[in-house]
């Protein structure tokens, strides 16, 4: 009856510790990171990295959802939505959707989204600049998956 029992164990540890079992991880989702800043004036030359009057991304992820961070006086601030691609008629654009209207969405309109043209596989420009916002140039980055 001992041997039955021991040998219960031994299969039972053996089985529980079969390395079958494989991690199943999200994909990693893609960031554009703020890389240069310009305004409507043409005499004043664009800000980059530090120069510029804030630091910003988006983490857009494989189901649809993005993240945008501002980091402005030490103050970092997130806001979340959807995002798609989008087709007009002067080419490709990334569309962000908002959960509700809030300070990080740079738009001409009173709408909670924001477009941003694709000019490449690595740079987005944001449309802000065609009502006196800013010109904000997004570069796609390599993005630690381990952070997330």
């Amino acid at each position: 009856m001992r041997n039955q029992i021991i040998l219960t164990f031994l299969i039972g540890t053996l089985i529980s510790c079969s390395s079958d079992k494989e991690i199943q991880r999200e994909p990693c989702p893609e960031k554009w990171q703020l890389i240069k800043m310009s305004g409507n004036d043409a005499n004043i030359p664009p800000s980059t990295g530090s120069d510029m009057a804030w630091q910003e991304s988006y983490l857009l992820y494989p189901n649809g959802t993005f993240t945008k961070t501002r980091k402005r006086d030490n103050v970092t601030t997130e806001e979340n939505g959807t995002y798609a691609i989008i087709t007009l008629s002067d080419g490709k654009y990334l569309e962000l959707v908002y959960k509700s209207k809030n300070d990080l969405i740079g738009n001409c309109t009173i709408e909670a989204k924001e477009l941003l043209k694709i000019t490449s596989e690595k740079e987005l420009v944001g449309t802000w600049w065609a009502c006196d916002g800013p010109g904000l140039f997004y570069e796609k980055v390599e993005y630690n998956c381990a952070k997330i």
